[in-house]
């Protein structure tokens, strides 16, 4: 399925998303659903960005399909102007399926007593909206999300200096190396390629780098293809690929 993240408190029994793709509704259940004993409520959705594979499962909340009742949708600025001001997401709006929250770059939004979430803005093709990434902030630990980013020299953080300072980092891992896609400027879709990121982290401790795990990947990525010489050169840098259905302790 579409790259995405599902937050849970098991005290409270509230339930958060981060970003709303086009798997939405399998999504949905299976975050909802994690608790096996009862259905969980949706308690809100965190969008990282206007590109189709990020927002579009906002959809499912319409009045065609779920019929939602002002679910919190949280989003900067531009993200927020977008859905308020272009059909068919102003619908949505108009009858109430969402209410658009307000998000600021650096900015704590503490959701309870164990859990907060910041917005880190990074650069990305923002033709749409912003982009930002999440740090994700439990009891014990904390979580980095950065689905979708041009190049981490263009952003103005050290990736390394982040990586360090929490315990899990889901990073951006949509294409393996350059020449992936055939007959397409690779420039055009600009993310930072998976051996970029590996050359880039070899020099942190092997403990740093246990705390990454690679995700969004493209149907292209050789990663994804089993004993495949990328799969075993992201093992052997002691970085994670990420799998569906893991679970990680906040």
């Amino acid at each position: 399925m579409v790259s995405c993240l599902g937050l849970v408190d098991p005290i409270s029994q509230e339930t958060w998303l981060f970003d709303a793709t086009p798997d939405f509704k399998d999504q949905l259940h299976l975050l909802t659903h994690s608790n096996n004993k009862q259905e969980l409520p949706l308690s809100g959705i965190f969008l990282t960005h206007a590109h189709i594979g990020h927002y579009t499962g906002l959809m499912q909340l319409g009045r065609e399909a779920m019929g939602a009742k002002n679910i919190p949708v949280y989003a900067m600025p531009r993200m927020k102007n977008f859905l308020a001001n272009n059909g068919p997401w102003s619908q949505l709006v108009k009858l109430n399926n969402i209410a658009l929250q307000n998000l600021a770059a650096d900015t704590t939004i503490q959701l309870n007593e164990r859990l907060k979430v910041q917005a880190i803005e990074v650069p990305h093709r923002d033709e749409f909206s912003e982009t930002v990434g999440f740090k994700i902030i439990g009891s014990d630990k904390s979580a980095l999300f950065i689905p979708d980013i041009d190049k981490w020299h263009l952003w103005n953080r050290d990736i390394k200096e982040e990586i360090a300072s929490i315990d899990y980092a889901f990073l951006d891992g949509t294409f393996y190396k350059n020449g992936e896609i055939p007959n397409r400027d690779m420039s055009e879709i600009p993310h930072p390629f998976m051996e970029e990121s590996l050359n880039l982290f070899q020099t942190l401790p092997k403990e740093e780098r246990n705390k990454v795990h690679f995700i969004h990947f493209n149907h292209t990525n050789p990663v994804l293809q089993v004993n495949s010489t990328a799969q075993k050169e992201v093992e052997q840098a002691a970085c994670h690929i990420a799998k569906e259905k893991s679970i990680f302790a906040l």
